[in-house]
């Protein structure tokens, strides 16, 4: 194996691991820190703990082992503190707090929470592990906010397979949907200092989580279902209407062309128009917001999309429009962690060893953005 990194600390890394020494007792867990996280950060095509310990000096693959599952770290309150250190470094607001959830190929049926099971990033079912995942957006960065491994029902209902994989006895069976208001309020805990919460679908079509949401008095974006249901203010109809059925029946000539982002081959743009509407729950009114309906423009192919979001009714369109495509963000962060950080690399079965890992992982993907940050404020 050629060596990828020097005996000597990256000296900008080491400059960024400085303030979180304090969550190791000894010197061993600060220096394997920043060994592995030398690892993720080299060009190695496979980034699991065997492939770092060869490439990196300074390390072998049981200490690195040891960093995830045996010596004593609270990866929360690092967590926690490096959140923290990005809202105060790394940000220029307003910012989003973007959710979703990946999923990670598995075989076996050993590792913690793997289950034949639906992940988008398969696009499929297959024996694999998903997480719930949040990202804080804003117009110029980005970077992970929180990660929590996803535990099918058949999980909870087996006690014994849980203990094997070292979950905590304090979890609970949990929707992704529960999963994300939970780490919606420990981002309230952290004063991550987001304004609208963002999501795709799956969230978005799930009344529980929009009414958490509601209860904690947030402002969201959200894609929806096609059969989303809503009732058109000013239109009372019982049992109201289906999200595409509403938006279909609008004139071609209402609709409006609007740029959100400018990407690698100019500014992306669609047609997109908006109702006020209610969401409907068992043809009850819920939350008063906005319908918004996106669809190709001249010359475009693709699909239509829907969006409900509870802003003000004097919000304008294309605000609401850049919103909603914050979500891009979160899909960002997935690609490059696994592509460039090894995220999906992980071979241990674990509960610990796979949230400290991707704690190292989001660690190492926020000190990128710093440095990126840096870079362009000169």
């Amino acid at each position: 194996m050629v060596l990828k990194a020097s005996t000597e600390p990256l000296p900008e890394l080491a400059a960024f691991l400085a303030p979180f020494a304090h969550h190791f007792v000894r010197s061993e867990g600060r220096e394997d820190l920043e060994r592995y996280s030398t690892g993720l950060l080299s060009d190695l095509p496979h980034k699991n703990g065997d492939t770092i310990a060869a490439a990196i000096p300074g390390t072998n693959a049981q200490r690195l082992q040891e960093l995830l599952t045996r010596i004593n770290w609270d990866d929360q309150a690092f967590n926690a503190q490096r959140v923290q250190w990005m809202c105060r470094q790394v940000r220029q607001g307003p910012g989003a707090l973007v959710f979703d959830d990946t999923g990670f190929a598995k075989q076996g049926r050993s590792s913690v929470g793997v289950s034949r099971q639906y992940s988008g990033t398969l696009g499929k079912v297959g024996n694999c592990q998903v997480a719930g995942t949040s990202v804080y957006a804003d117009a110029r960065v980005s970077w992970p906010v929180g990660v929590r491994l996803y535990l099918p029902k058949q999980w909870m209902d087996d006690p014994a397979r849980c203990a094997r994989a070292g979950v905590p006895p304090e979890i609970v069976f949990q929707t992704k949907p529960q999963i994300a208001l939970v780490m919606v309020d420990q981002a309230d805990q952290w004063a991550v200092p987001y304004k609208v919460v963002v999501a795709d679908a799956g969230y978005g079509g799930d009344h529980s989580f929009l009414a958490g949401l509601e209860e904690r008095g947030k402002r969201y974006a959200v894609a929806v279902p096609c059969d989303f249901p809503v009732e058109v203010f000013g239109q009372r109809q019982q049992g109201g209407q289906r999200a595409d059925v509403v938006l279909k029946a609008q004139p071609r000539t209402t609709w409006t062309t609007i740029p959100w982002r400018e990407g690698s081959t100019g500014w992306l743009r669609k047609k997109f128009f908006a109702v006020r509407a209610y969401r409907l729950v068992a043809g009850a009114r819920r939350q008063l917001g906005w319908l918004i309906g996106e669809r190709p423009a001249r010359g475009q192919e693709g699909e239509w999309k829907y969006y409900f979001a509870n802003f003000p009714k004097s919000t304008p369109l294309p605000m609401m429009v850049e919103w909603v495509h914050r979500r891009f963000h979160i899909e960002q962060f997935h690609q490059e962690a696994k592509q460039l950080l090894g995220w999906d690399d992980y071979q241990g079965r674990l509960w610990t060893g796979f949230h400290r890992h991707a704690t190292i992982v989001m660690l190492s993907y926020s000190f990128l953005q710093w440095q990126e940050w840096r870079q362009r404020q000169q």
